[in-house]
């Protein structure tokens, strides 16, 4: 069983923190994962820098572009990861764009996780059915979770229909913005966790866009099995560096 899997088993609220490879600083990234899971987060969603990311906010665009400046590339990243699996255990996931993994070559890059122990990949601009079509058995034979996003505006049969190819959790995004702009959770977006929890998905959902204290954790977790923080932990990580992670994770804790 994929270590995704085996930690949505578990029964507890999952907290999954999302951090841009390369920043602060180039050589952070395993240091930081390493932390992170010392502070017993769940799960890691590490993401692949790229020049142009339709869904992120300023404070993760401003981290991807400072990374890129730093230096970093996803044969790079490669290289950062190679021995992660011999100090960690926890569930890791590459959150990118489907550009550099093409100028990668899908099957290289694919391959290449799986040696590293990648559990799975978040890719926002790569659509469901062109997935289902022409990458699944892919990700299927090197034992890759696919994660797909959903929002407000997802029809119910869409959602059915990336329940049915999924078979790790659901990426719920929280509104329509880009991350780093919601501020808390009104009424509206309540009714849609609560919409999303009584279809009786398969799928676990996690929610994400607007986690960034334990307040708002507590109320993306009350219908949903989990969150995600990004932003809110960029954010931290560029006033306080990576020394005082700790700290970040048991506020929300």
């Amino acid at each position: 069983m994929n270590r995704i899997q085996q930690r949505l088993n578990a029964n507890k609220k999952i907290l999954s923190i999302y951090f841009t490879a390369g920043y602060p600083h180039l050589n952070a990234t395993a240091s930081i994962i390493k932390s992170l899971e010392a502070n017993e987060v769940d799960m890691i969603e590490i993401g692949l820098p790229f020049s142009d990311p339709l869904a992120d906010g300023p404070t993760i665009q401003a981290s991807s572009t400072q990374a890129l400046r730093n230096g970093m590339t996803t044969q790079l990243l490669f290289q950062q990861l190679e021995k992660i699996r011999e100090t960690v255990s926890i569930p890791l996931i590459i959150m990118g764009y489907f550009n550099p993994i093409l100028q990668y070559g899908v099957e290289a890059f694919c391959e290449k996780c799986a040696h590293i122990g990648i559990d799975g990949l978040i890719i926002p601009d790569l659509p469901v059915d062109v997935y289902q079509e022409h990458y699944q058995a892919l990700f299927s034979q090197y034992n890759l979770l696919n994660i797909f996003l959903i929002t407000p505006q997802t029809s119910e049969e869409r959602i059915r229909y990336i329940d049915s190819v999924s078979n790790g959790f659901i990426y719920m995004v929280s509104s329509a913005s880009t991350t780093g702009k919601t501020i808390g959770f009104g009424e509206e977006q309540q009714a849609y966790f609560r919409r999303i929890s009584q279809m009786n998905l398969k799928n676990p959902q996690i929610v994400g866009f607007g986690i960034n204290n334990k307040s708002t954790f507590d109320a993306a977790t009350k219908h949903a099995h989990g969150a995600i923080i990004g932003s809110a932990f960029i954010k931290h990580l560029s006033t306080h560096g990576t020394e005082t992670i700790a700290s970040f994770i048991k506020d929300i804790r």
